[in-house]
């Protein structure tokens, strides 16, 4: 089977954007493709963070992802620094990438903004550590967002260095660009995100997640309940598109752009579409966390599988390097 991987971070609490936007694709995914899943704790560490939590948030992390879908029986799911590898590879690589290739990369100039006291080598670096990520598995396919897809060329650019220099041993990836819409928090503006609080958690009481729905921005132009408003205008309907049937879509966009309904009955459909959705989920984190063993021995086991495949391919890598390697190592 073609293989993929992706990664996501241990930086709080998954919101319904990683859920539609990366998580629900990865275990589409996982009928067709041999998929690799990681939470990228190194990735992490490149902004400040609480020391104390990052333990448990990757812990829950990992169980977020089973409670979704994802399991031993459909892919494989471990924690990055438990395959050591991924950082040796990331140094070769950064033996082969142009520091004027890192400089443009977008994401860097928007955490460097974002992060004006710890503007470091990692926010720099972040992105061949990623294609370390990739290739030292060989996998040929990215499933990511479109902020993401810069990233990726560079992965293709660093393994076309490297194989050019030393061996065809690496695959140019190729993105698989998510379907879903790009989901912007509840306040109608920004990109979902916990450090802006404005994302809604897929495991968040529902009480607290209907408060979050009753109060977030619609059309701007719809001041009145009786003004015809625009679906497409409205963050609303895009995450009504995520967890919606067809329906219930048309009833909404005939009801919102004639007016015959107003924002809160818009909400209260897309709060029963979401809590029927969501309940399993949270059913089965529940069930989890009172055998946190089982998900840690997942991780684990995640890890020995892949660390394996990652020393077969070091093995190949050293030997095109040049490297001296005594037979005891």
């Amino acid at each position: 089977m073609k293989r993929i991987f992706s990664g996501i971070q241990p930086t709080g609490e998954i919101h319904i954007g990683n859920y539609i936007g990366a998580i629900k694709q990865w275990i589409e995914l996982t009928s067709e493709y041999d998929c690799i899943y990681c939470v990228v704790d190194y990735h992490a560490i490149t902004i400040e963070y609480d020391i104390e939590q990052l333990r448990q948030r990757t812990i829950d992390t990992g169980l977020i992802l089973m409670a979704c879908g994802l399991s031993p029986d459909n892919c494989k799911i471990f924690v990055q620094s438990h395959v050591p590898e991924h950082t040796e590879l990331a140094w070769i690589f950064n033996c082969v990438t142009p520091i004027g290739e890192l400089e443009r990369m977008t994401q860097f100039k928007d955490k460097a903004r974002q992060h004006r006291e710890n503007i470091n080598m990692g926010l720099m670096d972040y992105p061949v550590l990623q294609a370390a990520d990739i290739l030292i598995y060989k996998a040929g396919y990215v499933p990511v967002g479109e902020d993401q897809v810069q990233h990726i060329e560079l992965s293709r650019e660093v393994a076309r260095k490297f194989n050019n220099r030393f061996s065809p041993l690496f695959p140019e990836p190729q993105a698989i660009l998510s379907h879903a819409p790009r989901i912007l928090g509840v306040d109608g503006i920004n990109k979902m995100s916990k450090s802006m609080n404005n994302y809604i958690g897929i495991l968040e009481d529902k009480d607290i997640i209907w408060e979050k729905l009753r109060t977030a921005v619609t059309d701007v132009n719809r001041v009145r309940r009786k003004d015809p408003g625009n679906p497409e205008l409205c963050n609303i309907y895009t995450i009504h598109r995520a967890f919606s049937g067809n329906e219930n879509l048309l009833e909404i966009d005939k009801g919102c752009r004639s007016a015959s309904i107003g924002c809160i009955d818009c909400k209260k459909t897309l709060f029963e579409n979401m809590v029927k959705e969501l309940d399993p989920i949270r059913e089965k984190a529940e069930q989890l966390k009172k055998n946190e063993d089982y998900v840690k021995d997942v991780l684990m086991d995640g890890a020995k599988l892949c660390r394996e495949m990652a020393q077969n391919t070091m093995e190949e890598v050293r030997t095109s390097l040049g490297l001296y390697r005594p037979k005891i190592l």
